[in-house]
């Protein structure tokens, strides 16, 4: 199991995804296994008295999307996370199959048609060149996005915020989205096992570093 307060910074999480392949970055229906869980208390959400914010465990996947070796994207039971590189094939190629291409002229296709278009785009940008911009339009775009990340048809580039008059910058960030092939490489997203096969791999190494969960919670957050 992953020890509690380990993780201090930025660079220690990366070395922790490496270890351990898969990292939920909030609560995971599996104690103990999430990014929220292990960071150190100064690294949790913290509200000042006078409305203002920090939390660095957030600010951080940023640097940890672009600098470390891993994907990130709504993977676990449609909850953010990461995944390393050494196991980004044999779970994109699990859930690509759980997950079939999405119908010619369906909304989802011309979603990740539009991505292959542009490159990448942030959530707000893509939903206006998709044309969802009418009322209460905006939760059943993020649906259609959320599944695509679960499929593994989207992944998260970077995140991208909004600068005050200062040039600083504030918010909680807007990701910046792409498909893998266009982030990562073809060779990058191509696995020679069959999709079962990297199903049974990746739950013996979940086993291995969960000890303490039950196939059943594991296979919840990888169905």
């Amino acid at each position: 199991m992953i020890k509690r307060g380990s993780i201090h910074n930025a660079t220690e999480m990366v070395d922790l995804i490496q270890q351990v392949g898969f990292l939920p970055l909030l609560y995971s229906g599996i104690s103990g296994f999430s990014a929220e869980e292990v960071v150190d208390s100064d690294c949790r959400y913290v509200v000042y008295s006078d409305g203002g914010w920090d939390w660095p465990m957030w600010k951080w996947k940023g640097p940890i999307v672009t600098e470390g070796n891993c994907v990130y994207g709504k993977f676990y039971d449609k909850k953010a996370g990461y995944i390393s590189m050494d196991w980004w094939p044999d779970f994109m190629n699990w859930r690509r199959h759980a997950y079939p291409a999405p119908p010619e002229g369906s909304i989802e296709e011309a979603i990740v048609l539009t991505l292959r278009e542009h490159g990448s785009l942030i959530t707000r940008e893509l939903r206006a060149a998709c044309g969802f911009t009418g009322t209460k339009m905006r939760s059943r775009f993020d649906g259609y996005i959320t599944r695509l990340q679960m499929a593994c048809r989207i992944v998260t580039q970077d995140f991208v915020y909004p600068r005050d008059k200062h040039g600083k910058e504030y918010g909680w960030g807007w990701a910046l989205l792409t498909t893998p092939e266009q982030l990562l490489g073809k060779e990058a997203c191509e696995c020679d096992r069959t999709p079962e096969e990297s199903l049974e791999r990746i739950i013996g190494h979940l086993k291995g570093i969960l000890p303490r969960a039950s196939e059943r919670e594991i296979m919840k957050l990888i169905k």
